[in-house]
């Protein structure tokens, strides 16, 4: 199975959790609602999850293994910061076109 796409669908400044991501699987399968989480200066992701009668979590999916989790992971995460680094750099753009006002 291979990532075909990677959507960063919102960032977030503020609080542990970075982002939600969406993901393609061999451009049939889409699984939404992946968030990116900083946490003790560690990135990791969360799978979607529902909350169960008795107020715990379950995921509704998620990878079977270790090898398969950790590639998911790395993958989520380097789209996370390549969105990132793109929207600073928007930011500093649009800094940097701001209208100048003259003083006479």
């Amino acid at each position: 199975m291979q990532i075909t796409d990677i959507k960063v669908r919102k960032l977030f400044d503020e609080g542990p959790m970075k982002a939600i991501v969406s993901v393609t699987f061999d451009g049939q399968l889409a699984v939404h609602d992946i968030k990116v989480i900083n946490a003790r200066d560690k990135f990791f992701i969360v799978m979607p999850s529902r909350k169960n009668p008795d107020e715990t979590y379950r995921d509704i999916v998620h990878p079977i293994n270790a090898q398969f989790r950790s590639m998911l992971e790395a993958e989520v995460i380097n789209a996370y910061r390549a969105e990132l680094a793109a929207a600073e750099e928007a930011m500093q753009y649009a800094s940097d076109e701001a209208p100048v006002e003259q003083i006479v």
